[in-house]
Parts: structure tokens; sequence; C-alpha cells
């Protein structure tokens, strides 16, 4: 299976590992079929992203995936967020083989379940978000 430099480069040295302390919003993703799970904080002020984190427990793509799409986030406004999609994040990295691009769709899930999180603390509805899965598998299904 072929990876581009990009995909290794975030598996090998992933940015934003951890986890935000009294985070704005945490959402939690998993896919029962590979037993990834992807785990993202979310830091907001303003309604500006501040800091993005991420724990995954996965393959490297997942890793490669969940770090990039941390990095796509920060700094960007919850709607520009809303358009940090697996398709982005996959070209951010230079392509997925096609066997692990539901590991992007996993970290634009776990994303929006953050976002969704932060919103429903906040008593707020953010145009365009719907409510998280909790496994991925469900999504793909009905494609």
């Amino acid at each position: 299976m072929e990876y581009s430099e990009k995909v290794m480069d975030h598996f090998m040295n992933p940015r934003n590992v951890g986890e935000i302390e009294n985070a704005s919003g945490v959402g939690t993703v998993g896919n029962a079929k590979c037993g990834d799970i992807m785990k993202v904080s979310l830091q907001i002020e303003d309604g500006v992203i501040q800091d993005a984190k991420f724990l995954t427990f996965g393959c490297g793509a997942a890793v490669a995936t969940s770090s990039m799409a941390t990095e796509l986030v920060k700094g960007k406004t919850i709607q520009e967020a809303l358009e940090v999609t697996n398709k982005a994040v996959m070209e951010a990295l230079d392509g997925l083989p096609p066997v692990k691009v539901h590991c992007s769709c996993l970290a634009e899930e776990a994303l929006h379940a953050a976002l969704w999180d932060y919103a429903e603390k906040n008593h707020i509805v953010i145009e365009g978000l719907k409510p998280p899965v909790n496994d991925v598998d469900e999504l793909h299904h009905h494609e």
C-alpha cells in the first residue's frame, strides 16, 4: 500500500496529539468494523477554533488524518471548520489508498461531533451541522 509523504509525515510526527483540558467541545467517534476510535477536543473562543487536539486508536492512516484534520481547523471559524470534509483532509494529505478512505471520514465525523458537543453546551445551533454518529459504518452503508 502506497502512502504519500505527507501521510507518512503526519503518521510519524502527528500534530496536536492529546486532550484539551476543559475543552469547549469533545467528540468521540469509532468504526466498529476496523476498530478505530478517534477523539477530538476543541478550544473555541468567539466562534473561532483556537486549538484542536486528538487521540486516535487506529492505523497509521487514522492517525495521519486526525493530525491533518486538527491542523486544518485551527484558527478557523466554526463555519469554515464545517468545510473541512474528509475530501479536504485527503487532498491536504495528497490522497489516501482507497481502503483507508474511511479513516478520513472518521476524522470529519469526530470533528463534527466535537462541534456538536460545543453547540449543545452553549445552547446554540450551528448551521449545517448534523447530529453525530457513534459508528462511522452506519453512515457509509447508505451511500
